[in-house]
């Protein structure tokens, strides 16, 4: 039904709307509702199973990927951070595979299916051992925060609703179906998925503040670690970014120390 009060030009067939006007009316209509009062993205709807073990082929396809590093000294460090940090994590070290790889960006993860990598870069920009703690303990609490799932649900809904939404477009054959389609696939993807992804990063950030302080470790050291990353340069601006700016981030890290350091002591 026609809601213009000004003209009855609105109510005219779809071939009557500009492109432009289109796609801005979808995109208003559509992404906006999606957006408004979302705690979080997605359910659950992929089960613990299958994300374990699309970590676990994620593992094996790296391994063959790339070359593991013969630092023997490193390989030690990175081991015994990851079984503190595992054991103040309420987690049995021994059931978790540890390793360090020969690949100069500094970068490190874990997977579900209990793996932890962390690249030669990463171990070259911590200036400490407990700096390197703060980015495994961080990688860990993505993982004891369940974020690879919520991403793994979050990306499956996506593609439905984009799916579907398609699919009804060219159904009621609606102008510019296609375009106005992919549009709301780059809403869906700037206006959702980036800024929960930077959410779940600072979430990541307080579980592993938490946790390398209950492992024995300072967590003032991972606002010094994310100091030393923001001088490495080549940064984006945060709103295309799944992870905050740097300086918001350690400003965040900051007010967030005090309840790792009371947790610690308790």
């Amino acid at each position: 039904m026609c809601t213009c009060l000004q003209s009855h030009r609105c109510c005219h067939t779809p071939s009557s709307v500009s492109r432009r006007k289109a796609l801005r009316l979808i995109a208003c209509t559509v992404v906006a509702p999606a957006l408004s009062g979302c705690d979080r993205i997605a359910p659950f709807v992929v089960a613990e199973e299958t994300v374990e073990h699309l970590g676990l082929e994620t593992w094996a396809r790296l391994r063959q990927q790339m070359p593991v590093s013969r630092n023997a000294a490193a390989q030690r460090q990175v081991a015994e951070i990851s079984r503190r940090l595992l054991v103040a994590a309420g987690e049995e070290p021994s059931r978790w595979e540890v390793q360090v790889f020969a690949e100069p960006q500094a970068n490190a993860f874990v997977l579900p299916g209990r793996k932890i990598g962390v690249l030669e870069g990463m171990i070259r920009v911590a200036g400490s051992e407990d700096q390197l703690a703060a980015v495994i303990g961080h990688e860990i609490g993505h993982l004891q925060a369940e974020h690879s799932r919520e991403r793994v649900s979050a990306e499956t809904l996506r593609q439905w609703g984009l799916r579907l939404i398609s699919f009804l477009l060219q159904v009621n054959e609606v102008t510019f179906a296609r375009e106005i389609a992919a549009l709301l696939g780059v809403g869906v993807e700037f206006g959702l998925v980036r800024p929960y992804g930077r959410a779940q990063e600072l979430e990541a950030d307080r579980l592993g503040l938490l946790t390398m302080a209950k492992a024995g470790y300072d967590p003032h050291e991972a606002a010094e670690l994310w100091r030393r990353m923001d001088q490495q340069g080549g940064g984006i601006p945060a709103v295309l970014s799944t992870h905050p700016a740097p300086q918001d981030r350690i400003e965040a890290i900051q007010a967030m120390i005090p309840e790792a350091i009371k947790a610690a002591r308790a």
